[in-house]
């Protein structure tokens, strides 16, 4: 154990230890007996080798006693100085000796066995509720960081690595700004702000409510940033209001046209015999206004899909057997089927299915609408096709990975890829002549209804588009 350093004044000697002391009024005691005994033998006229003799056993006599008392005072000081010394460096396993009641020395052991019993369950306490607290952290779908009043990582839980791209034995003490935190610690002055943060595992940018607030570990003030994802919640609200608002101008528009194509049809159909044919403009008009409220009519229907689209019914889907029903029912052009593992999945296979048909005819319409547009091109241009011009050939793949818990099923195309991506999930837009607009927004639906995601963006590697569906694996 380190021994406690000695206060010394300027000028001062430095004060005898207490064994040197007691070790002194011992010896002083001793002399003092040893002197009186001297002079109660000599009054006693007996000769000086009866004196020497008894004086030499006393002082042996003496000498034990004082050896032991010695020893029994002050190795109990020496254990309980250790008892303390270990509960100073917070090591809780020694315990005083002697520990008894109605003793001076064993009350003052009960007492710093008590406390060293007391810290001990404080520390136990203590370690247990660090080892809970960084469970409930690192479990937490919720990213967790904190930063010190230097601005350096102290704290990581896994989402949060995943969400900043930060590796917690690799980035634990570096600066916010090497690690491109910057957007936290201008969140932590103002408590709460809302930032955007392109998440390449979810390959999307989403927005984050960050919640900052102020803790002290071990004296040095802190920062803790809790992130909530806004966007699911956002595209939740704004699911809703689509729903809501197609449902009214569903109810009001089928209201409407159902009286407009009977009346058309009732005033078609009593047109007298004799006058067919003489009124060619009354009758094409009746023709016009009945199938245009028939059409109109499926169109409201095919919006109401978003309103009416069931839960869905979750069960162990293997991931082969769905692409190839879905691309069976695509006759136009071939689709490639490339990286397909054998993973499976918890899913609606009806509602999926419909998703994967979904965004393949999307594909295969955008592959063959580049082509024409490439072959109109040249024409109003008059000029000979290039090779590459012909080379390009409508071209649509599909290739599922497993990554991080979920499956990728990527499809991909060689069309014009996308100009607007901003509005690909707003309904009622759409970029193509015959369009409805809800083919996307109902496919990104069912994806979220099974806890996944889809993204649309343009390919990296060649011209095109690609559509990233990302849904939970079986078990996860």
């Amino acid at each position: 154990m380190a021994s406690r350093p000695t206060i010394q004044s300027k000028g001062r000697a430095e004060p005898l230890r207490f064994e040197v002391r007691l070790r002194i009024y011992s010896a002083v005691l001793c002399v003092l007996i040893l002197g009186l005994l001297t002079a109660l033998l000599f009054v006693l006229h007996l000769s000086l080798a009866s004196v020497a003799s008894i004086l030499v056993v006393v002082a042996l006599a003496l000498l034990l006693v004082i050896t032991t008392f010695t020893d029994k005072v002050i190795r109990p000081l020496q254990t309980l100085a250790n008892v303390v010394a270990a509960l100073r460096e917070e090591d809780y396993s020694f315990r005083a000796r002697g520990a008894r009641s109605n003793d001076s020395f064993g009350d003052l052991a009960i007492e710093i066995n008590a406390l060293a019993d007391m810290h001990q369950s404080q520390r136990l306490g203590s370690l247990e509720a660090a080892a809970l607290f960084r469970r409930v952290i690192a479990d937490l779908d919720v990213p967790v960081l904190a930063l010190d009043q230097a601005n350096r990582l102290r704290l990581v839980n896994p989402a949060a690595e995943r969400l900043f791209h930060i590796n917690a034995s690799r980035d634990m003490g570096r600066a916010a700004a090497d690690l491109n935190l910057e957007r936290l610690t201008a969140a932590g002055e103002s408590g709460e702000a809302v930032i955007h943060i392109d998440d390449k595992l979810a390959h999307a940018p989403s927005r984050w409510m960050v919640h900052a607030s102020q803790f002290r570990q071990r004296g040095v003030p802190h920062t803790l940033f809790l992130l909530s994802d806004v966007s699911t919640a956002l595209r939740e609200e704004e699911r809703v209001a689509w729903q809501r608002l197609i449902r009214v101008l569903g109810h009001e528009i089928s209201n409407s046209l159902a009286p407009i194509k009977s009346i058309a049809g009732s005033l078609r159909s009593r047109l007298p015999r004799e006058m067919n044919g003489s009124l060619p403009d009354f009758e094409r008009g009746l023709e016009v206004i009945e199938g245009r409220a028939e059409s109109l009519n499926r169109f409201v229907q095919a919006y109401r899909q978003l309103a009416q689209l069931p839960r869905p019914v979750l069960r162990r889907v293997s991931v082969r057997p769905l692409l190839e029903r879905a691309i069976s029912l695509e006759q136009r052009l071939p689709v490639e089927l490339k990286r397909i593992l054998d993973a499976e999945i918890f899913a609606d296979p009806d509602q999926l299915e419909q998703l994967l048909i979904n965004l393949v005819r999307n594909a295969v319409e955008a592959a063959f609408s580049a082509r024409e547009a490439s072959i109109e091109q040249t024409i109003a241009a008059k000029a000979t096709p290039s090779f590459g011009q012909v080379a390009l050939a409508p071209a649509v793949s599909i290739e599922a990975t497993p990554h991080d818990g979920f499956l990728s099923i990527v499809i991909a195309d060689n069309g014009p890829g996308l100009t607007n991506p901003g509005n690909l999930f707003v309904p009622f837009y759409t970029t193509k002549k015959s369009g409805s607009g809800v083919g996307l927004v109902l496919a990104r639906q069912i994806a979220e209804a099974h806890s996944g995601t889809l993204e649309l963006r343009n390919r990296a590697d060649a011209p095109g588009c690609e559509a990233v569906v990302r849904i939970p694996l079986a078990g996860k």
